[in-house]
Order: C-alpha cells, then sequence, then structure tokens
C-alpha cells in the first residue's frame, strides 16, 4: 500500500504495550452545565467515573476512555462550555492517577480541542474524535472535521504526544451528502490528516458493524484499527480476528444498559472468555 500519511509508530504498541486491546468507556453522569444535570454534587459524579474505570481495569481490560455521555443532547464543539473540559479533567486526571493505565478522553460532541485540553491536563495518551476530516449531518446538524484546527491547537499545547483516535464514517450521522467518494476514500483522508489510530462504528451506540465492512476500514486505513460499537461476548472474538482492538461499554454495564453503571462480573467474565 502506498503511505499516505505520516503517522509513526503504531499507537497501540507505543499506548498499551500490546495489540488487541480492549478499551472501556467510562460514560460520565450529567455534567453541570449540562441539560439532565439535576444538582448532583460533583464528587459522587467523580467517584461513580472513578469506580466505573476500576471494574473496567480490574477487570482486565487494557485502559478507559472517559466520555460526558451523559451531556445529552449533545451541542455542537463552539457551544460547550468551559466547564465541561473543567470537570472532565479532574476526574480524567484522578482515575490516570489511581489506576495507573493509559485513559483516552471523548468530548462529545466532536469537541476536539476540548479533549486535547483535557487529555494534556490529565496525562492522558489519546483523544477519540468522531470527525477528524470532512463534514458529516449529525443528530447536533451539520458537523465539520476538526483536524485543521485541532492539529494546530495541539502544536501550541506542546503536547503532539497525544495520539488521535478517529472514527470512519462514524454512527449516528449521514456522511456521504453528495454521494461521490466511497467510504474507503473517506478513511484514506483521516489517514492523510495525521490520525493514529481509525475506529469502525455500527450506525448507533450499541449497534455492531457488518466484519466485511470492518475489514474494508481496516484494509483502507492501513494503521491500527478499532471497533468503536456493538462488540459484544458473541462477537468480540470474530471482530478481533480481523482489527486491533476494541472500544466496548453497553455489553459490560448492568442490564447491559449504556446509562447503567459497568458491571464488574461482566467484564471479568467478558476478558476472561476472551483471553482464552
Amino acid at each position: 500500500m502506498t503511505q499516505i500519511g505520516q503517522s509513526g509508530g503504531d499507537a497501540l504498541l507505543d499506548l498499551f504495550g500490546r495489540t488487541k486491546v480492549v478499551i472501556g468507556v467510562v460514560h460520565l453522569a450529567p455534567l453541570p452545565g449540562a441539560p439532565r444535570y439535576d444538582g448532583e454534587a460533583v464528587e459522587v459524579i467523580y467517584q461513580r467515573g472513578l469506580d466505573d474505570a476500576k471494574a473496567y481495569l480490574d477487570g482486565g481490560c487494557d485502559g478507559v476512555i472517559v466520555e460526558n455521555h451523559g451531556d445529552i443532547p449533545f451541542a455542537k464543539p463552539d457551544d460547550i462550555g468551559p466547564e465541561t473540559a473543567a470537570y472532565m479533567a479532574v476526574v480524567s486526571d484522578r482515575i490516570r492517577r489511581e489506576l495507573g493505565r493509559p485513559i483516552g478522553i471523548n468530548v462529545l460532541a466532536n469537541a476536539a480541542i476540548p479533549a486535547l485540553a483535557i487529555a494534556s491536563a490529565a496525562g492522558a495518551g489519546f483523544v477519540r474524535v468522531n470527525q477528524w476530516a470532512n463534514a458529516y449531518v449529525a443528530n447536533e446538524g451539520f458537523v465539520e472535521g476538526e483536524s485543521g484546527r485541532a492539529a494546530r491547537y495541539r502544536a501550541r499545547l506542546r503536547a503532539n504526544g497525544i495520539r488521535i483516535f478517529a472514527d470512519a464514517h462514524v454512527k449516528h450521522g449521514a456522511h456521504a451528502i453528495v454521494a461521490d467518494r466511497p467510504v474507503e476514500e473517506l478513511v484514506k483522508d483521516l489517514v492523510f490528516f495525521d490520525a493514529d489510530a481509525i475506529i469502525a462504528t455500527g450506525q448507533r451506540t450499541g449497534h455492531a458493524a457488518d466484519l466485511g465492512y470492518i475489514s474494508m476500514i481496516k484494509q483502507a486505513a492501513g494503521l491500527p484499527t478499532l471497533v468503536g460499537s456493538g462488540v459484544t461476548p458473541d462477537n468480540a472474538k470474530d471482530i478481533l480476528a480481523i482489527v486491533d482492538g476494541v472500544i466496548i461499554a453497553s455489553a459490560l454495564k448492568h442490564d447491559g444498559v449504556w446509562w447503567n453503571q459497568v458491571d464488574s462480573a461482566r467484564v471479568k467474565a467478558f476478558m476472561g472468555g476472551l483471553r482464552r
């Protein structure tokens, strides 16, 4: 394959010391400033996030992503207040310090610059960006790729070591606005704009993508590739036979519901079966 990007090294090996990684998602409860925030003490929010992270990591996961998934409905990047980054930086720093494992940051929706600020402040190793290049029509409206602004912001922070995990054809959106370029070409744009790892997803939270579709993204990327939705105990081995890692949340929550807390027994059963 002709090289189309300048990403150096293998981001998964550099961050986790291995490939075939499993990353759990810490879905933070609604933060102050979000529509569903009901006045709960922030220390309770922080402790819940820490408890979820500990359940993932004690159960055998390789790392976690800290995400403001409780802040529904999500706002566009420029409409997200500085309070979101402040609260997320505190809880992320506590998770990293107490558990000593690699963490990533995802600020919804598509807020790459706040994510980089949080990652820099909290010592996180990577950020997830749902639309790194090009643009799409999402639940939040028309959402543009953040790579140009975010890469320059990262450079100003002297934080180029923070890796970019970029979604390809991300869920909850319509991408082929004029339908003139195949998904493979959109994936190559992520590589060209210096993403370090690529994430394939289904159509929505908890939805599993077709294995052929996942394989196509992996081949087009030529970079470490992960699957970021719909991973379950039933399909994880088949998925990991194709890609380099999985990002999992809903299947490891109590009752399999994303807004519930992480079920440590589910994590241990999942990881035990996977490692065997």
